[in-house]
């Protein structure tokens, strides 16, 4: 099956939440360049909050791009989410499936549509106490390599702070900014003549990761992280060291 949409769903998403987006947040947008025209591409993420999609498919949409998010597949069920979902050719993500290739053949399908994809690789909001971008997960990449698409990495700041992850106070005043600088795209073709092995994946996957951190970077004005925030590894340590606590006492 090919991936599909309804051009009068997109327009009525664009008519609806334009106008909001440009009233809800300022703009600090650069890159822009750097988004091709056309062709099936894929854009890589920081993601900090909520609020994060919209704000950056608005970036996304002004450069000349449709975005087409990856979003849970019970979300297509629900009765208002799901008509919206469905006709702007949004894709179902089907979290219980173990094979990636076969959760992601969707993906590969919209891709070769010559669409617009945008992943947070994270998998979530960053964990990282300084907000950094933590280590990512490995699905970008994978579908890099397999359909030979290129990744445009993208790192964004300010949004977060109109709807902070963990709260639930919506924060409009005073009117934010949202920052979002695009780099240049990211080939990845020279990892598609190697064994597809985890070790390659992650190679792939932190090159894409340090390149978001090094724009985010350049947005805050920092230096970033030389090493990543791992959030499994954490877990994995405050577990350990939970243990010995229990041991000890």
């Amino acid at each position: 099956m090919s991936h599909g949409y309804s051009p009068r769903w997109r327009k009525f998403t664009i008519a609806v939440l334009r106008p909001l987006l440009f009233a809800l947040l300022k703009r600090d947008w650069r890159g822009r360049r750097n988004v091709p025209a056309e062709g099936g591409m894929i854009v890589a993420a920081n993601h900090l909050s909520w609020t994060d999609p919209l704000a950056l498919a608005h970036f996304v949409y002004e450069s000349g791009r449709y975005p087409v998010y990856l979003a849970k597949s019970s979300l297509f069920g629900n009765r208002f989410v799901g008509p919206v979902l469905r006709g702007t050719g949004q894709i179902p993500v089907y979290r219980d499936r173990s094979d990636a290739r076969l959760a992601l053949k969707a993906a590969e399908e919209a891709l070769r549509a010559g669409e617009c994809l945008m992943f947070y690789p994270e998998g979530t909001c960053t964990r990282d106490p300084r907000l950094w971008p933590m280590t990512g997960q490995t699905g970008v990449a994978r579908l890099a390599i397999t359909t030979g698409a290129k990744v445009l990495p993208v790192a964004h700041w300010g949004a977060h702070e109109l709807w902070p992850y963990g709260t639930k106070r919506f924060r409009p005043f005073p009117r934010k900014t949202m920052h979002v600088i695009a780099g240049e795209p990211i080939d990845l073709s020279r990892y598609a003549d190697r064994p597809m092995t985890a070790a390659v994946l992650h190679e792939a996957t932190g090159e894409i990761m340090r390149a978001i951190a090094g724009l985010l970077g350049e947005l805050r004005g920092e230096e970033p992280p030389k090493e990543l925030y791992d959030h499994k590894k954490a877990i994995a340590e405050r577990r350990r060291r939970d243990e010995r606590g229990a041991a000890a006492s």
